[in-house]
């Protein structure tokens, strides 16, 4: 039995939704992960199972090779590729589905045609934080992914029977993507209810995590070997590491999205080491990336240095400047946000 999480009021009145809408936008952030394109194609094959003939998923832009495999990812409307036909689709669409995101500038240049559509917008996230924009805001951070809630937001509508084998297979992935393979948030039963249920619908997990984490390119892994020996520092006053990568770095290994993916949890398996930063450079900001165990809360830590946010454990943010500036700002904020003094964490809780 999985406890009924998401209030009933919402639930029903996107239930009406679906059930009168004719044609569906699925819409998630930029760069889009594993739990944005699992939560996002789950829901796309259940309102295809449902009988919906109209629906599409946008994204805002490309996605990392390792995901398109995943059923429905080859009809994904990639908006940075056809701007036009994207913001058409939003422009008639009757629901709006804004998942894994909560607000606007997570979709960048799909923000104007998203917020001026007339469509009804259905918000399912679990950020923290989220801003009103949806007729309806699905918003539980306690959730381990918007993958697990778009599960039980079909099984309260009373359709787990519609959940087709290719629905349980996207809706996995985002789950064990947005977990680290079930590593850190993680460790509610029910999470393994639903991952059991998926399992009878016919997943193959192991195959999953096969086409997810074991198919890098040569350059790829040559890439995470020179950051290991060259750009990750450790700070052991601290129990943290730092690892960076400049734009003519990832040039040098022939860069391409999704590399890089992983990178900020492998100083987690140092001994010591409870909080980790990945700082890249992008083409027109600093990307930075946290992860943490234990009770250091990294979310807050982006809020504070890094306009971000998240999950405890597992958070992101972003700097405008250069990259010697971002992990200057970084080395203050150790100072001043030291992991080891608890009632530090205590006061900015």
């Amino acid at each position: 039995m999985i406890t009924k999480i998401i209030h009933e009021e919402k639930i029903q009145k996107a239930k009406k939704y679906v059930e009168k809408g004719e044609s569906f936008v699925i819409v998630t952030h930029v760069t889009p992960d594993g739990d944005a394109l699992g939560s996002s194609l789950g829901l796309y094959h259940f309102l295809t199972t449902y009988g919906k003939d109209n629906v599409t998923v946008i994204v805002p832009n490309e996605f990392p090779s390792f995901y398109r495999w995943m059923p429905g990812a080859k009809d994904i409307v990639i908006h940075e590729k056809y701007p036009d036909f994207a913001e058409q689709l939003i422009h008639d669409a009757d629901v709006i589905f804004c998942l894994d995101f909560n607000e606007p500038k997570r979709i960048e240049k799909l923000a104007p045609a998203v917020i001026a559509s007339e469509g009804r917008k259905v918000m399912i996230d679990h950020h923290l934080n989220p801003t009103d924009f949806c007729r309806v805001t699905m918003s539980y951070p306690e959730m381990s992914s918007t993958s697990e809630m778009i599960f039980r937001f079909i099984c309260r509508m009373g359709m787990f029977d519609l959940m087709s084998k290719e629905a349980a297979v996207c809706i996995y992935t985002g789950m064990m993507t947005d977990t680290g393979s079930f590593t850190y948030n993680s460790n509610k039963p029910e999470i393994y209810t639903i991952v059991s249920e998926l399992i009878k619908k016919g997943i193959d997990k192991d195959l999953i995590y096969r086409k997810v984490f074991q198919v890098y390119s040569e350059s790829r892994l040559r890439m995470q070997g020179y950051v290991l020996y060259e750009k990750m520092k450790i700070y052991p006053e601290h129990h943290a590491a730092l690892i960076t990568l400049s734009k003519e770095e990832l040039d040098r290994f022939h860069y391409k999205t999704g590399d890089t993916e992983g990178f900020v949890n492998m100083p987690l398996s140092i001994e010591g080491v409870t909080f980790s930063v990945f700082i890249r450079e992008d083409r027109d900001y600093i990307k930075v990336s946290l992860r943490s165990v234990g009770d250091f809360p990294c979310n807050q830590f982006a809020c504070q240095y890094f306009n971000g946010g998240g999950h405890k454990n597992a958070s992101g943010g972003e700097f405008f400047g250069s990259l010697e500036d971002a992990v200057a700002t970084f080395e203050k904020g150790l100072k001043e946000f030291n992991p080891n003094k608890i009632e530090e964490i205590e006061k900015l809780a």
